[in-house]
């Protein structure tokens, strides 16, 4: 599991390889992450839009952005968490995912948290160390 704070709000990550989704013999390779955000704040905060940074092992980046995730703007209550789940595919066996989520706070404060960088390792590759 992955895990990083900033402002008082804490990421959670937990990748998966899927490979009844994958297809390699096709150069399709899918997970699942599961994120985890939860609010230290004394104050509720709202989720209100997305970036993430998907870059495959060969390089090739894509950046997505949209508003909230999963079709949500959760408000988060202090103390509280909100639990998602998603998934990203790669033409290449593995890559690495990282992204940050806008927050507002109820007195229209905005500020971004970030979601630490994790691993997105296939089980299509071995690799050798030397």
């Amino acid at each position: 599991m992955y895990e990083q704070e900033t402002a008082g709000v804490i990421v959670r990550v937990e990748p998966r390889f899927l490979p009844e989704e994958s297809r390699p013999e096709d150069g399709r390779f899918v997970w699942a992450y599961t994120i985890e955000i939860e609010n230290r704040r004394p104050d509720a905060v709202q989720l209100i839009s997305r970036f993430w940074r998907i870059t495959d092992e060969n390089g090739a980046t894509q950046e997505v952005r949209g508003e909230g995730v999963i079709g949500q703007q959760p408000v988060i209550a202090p103390g509280e968490c909100f639990k998602y789940t998603s998934a990203a595919p790669l033409t290449a066996p593995s890559g690495m995912m990282m992204g940050a989520y806008s927050m507002q706070r109820q007195n229209g404060e905005a500020f971004d948290i970030n979601v630490p960088l994790f691993a997105l390792d296939s089980p299509h590759v071995s690799r050798l160390a030397n």
